[in-house]
């Protein structure tokens, strides 16, 4: 289960920022998830709020998870899709090869709102 070890890097990056501002604690940590980034997404959340409970600076602080679902691109037709399947070699559209991952992938800390 890797998620509990990428939620308690998420922890000490918010904990290493909220030491460097002085801060009383961190109110809110938004995170961004791709459907397709090899990280649960569920079970990102519980170990990032089993961590975030752990902490004392960290207690109180508010998840803001987004989820972010596939986008392809195609650049025959210049169009953009929710691919059906993971692995797809055409544009769902017209039937082009020249396709790419636009969205999907993410696995970013966004943002961190800390209280002096």
């Amino acid at each position: 289960m890797h998620e509990l070890s990428i939620a308690m890097s998420i922890a000490e990056l918010a904990l290493a920022e909220a030491q460097k501002a002085k801060a009383v604690k961190v109110k809110e940590i938004e995170v961004e998830v791709g459907d397709w980034s090899g990280v649960d997404y569920d079970a990102l959340q519980f170990s990032l709020t089993a961590v975030l409970n752990a902490e004392a600076v960290l207690k109180e602080t508010k998840l803001n998870m987004i989820r972010r679902t596939p986008v392809m691109h195609c650049k025959e037709c210049n169009c953009d899709f929710t691919p059906t399947a993971m692995y797809i070699t055409q544009c769902e559209t017209c039937g082009g090869e020249a396709i790419e991952l636009k969205q999907g992938k993410e696995l970013s800390l966004l943002s961190l709102i800390i209280e002096d």
